[in-house]
C-alpha cells in the first residue's frame, strides 16, 4: 500500500466515526505514556512484579483501564502472568511505527484494501522457580466474531514476541537486557492484521490460552 492510499484510508476511517474513537484514537486511548521508557527495564520489571503480588491481582478476565494503563488487569494464564502495555494502530510510515514492522516478508507486509496494522505490546512475568513456556496461542476479537492471529516477522526484528519463548525463573518477558525492554514501549509485540470495520466493532478483546493446558485462558479489553 502506498502512503497516499494509507492516508486516504486512514482519513476515511476517521471522517465515518461517530464518536472520538476513530482509527488512530484506540492508540491515544490505551497507551501508556511514553515516559515509561526513560524508567530502567529491571526497575520496570520488579514494579510490576510487586503489582502482580500487590492490589493488582492476577485474574481471568478484566477491562483495560484506558490512557495511562492505570489499573490495567496482570492476566494469570497456567504459571505466567501477561499485561498488555500498548494496544494501537501502527502507521507504516511513522519512524518509530517502522522499526515494528522490519523482518517481513514480501507477502507478509501486503495489506488487502481495507486492513490495517495493529499491535498489541506484552509482557510476561514468572514468579515461579522454574522457567516456564510462553503462550503460543494470542489472538484478538471483534464484537461481531472476527479472531485475528498474529504476524510473525523473521529474527531481525527484535521487538516480536516469539511463540513458545522461555519465561526464566523469577524474570520476565521481555529479558531486561534486550532491545524490546529498552525500547519506547517496554513490552514485546504481537503484530495483526486487522479490518477497518473491526476497528468499528469495538471493544476489541485479547484472549492468551495456556500452552500446555488449552482450558486455561485469560482475555481482556484492548479499549475502552
Amino acid at each position: 500500500m502506498s502512503r497516499a492510499a494509507f492516508e486516504q484510508i486512514s482519513g476515511r476511517a476517521r471522517a465515518g466515526a461517530q464518536s472520538p474513537r476513530s482509527l488512530f484514537a484506540i492508540g491515544a486511548a490505551i497507551t501508556r505514556p511514553r515516559k515509561l521508557a526513560a524508567i530502567g527495564a529491571a526497575g520496570l520489571a520488579s514494579i510490576a512484579l510487586a503489582a502482580c503480588g500487590g492490589t493488582d491481582k492476577p485474574q481471568k478476565n478484566g477491562t483495560y483501564a484506558g490512557e495511562g494503563g492505570a489499573g490495567a488487569p496482570y492476566l494469570a494464564v497456567g504459571p505466567l502472568t501477561y499485561s498488555v502495555q500498548i494496544s494501537r494502530s501502527l502507521n507504516p510510515y511513522d519512524t518509530e511505527d517502522s522499526a515494528y514492522l522490519q523482518g517481513l516478508s514480501s507477502k507478509q507486509r501486503e495489506l488487502h484494501p481495507g486492513e490495517e496494522w495493529f499491535g498489541v505490546f506484552m509482557q510476561v512475568y514468572d514468579k515461579t522457580g522454574a522457567s516456564h513456556e510462553a503462550a503460543r496461542e494470542i489472538t484478538v476479537h471483534d464484537t461481531e466474531g472476527n479472531v485475528y492471529k498474529p504476524v510473525e516477522p523473521n529474527q531481525y526484528n527484535l521487538y516480536t514476541y516469539r511463540p513458545g519463548a522461555s519465561v526464566p525463573a523469577e524474570g520476565q518477558l521481555p529479558l531486561p537486557s534486550s532491545t524490546a525492554a529498552s525500547g519506547p514501549v517496554n513490552g514485546l509485540l504481537l503484530l495483526y492484521k486487522l479490518k477497518l470495520t473491526s476497528l468499528e466493532n469495538r471493544p476489541l478483546t485479547v484472549k492468551i490460552v495456556s500452552p500446555t493446558d488449552p482450558s486455561q485462558t485469560a482475555s481482556a479489553e484492548l479499549d475502552s
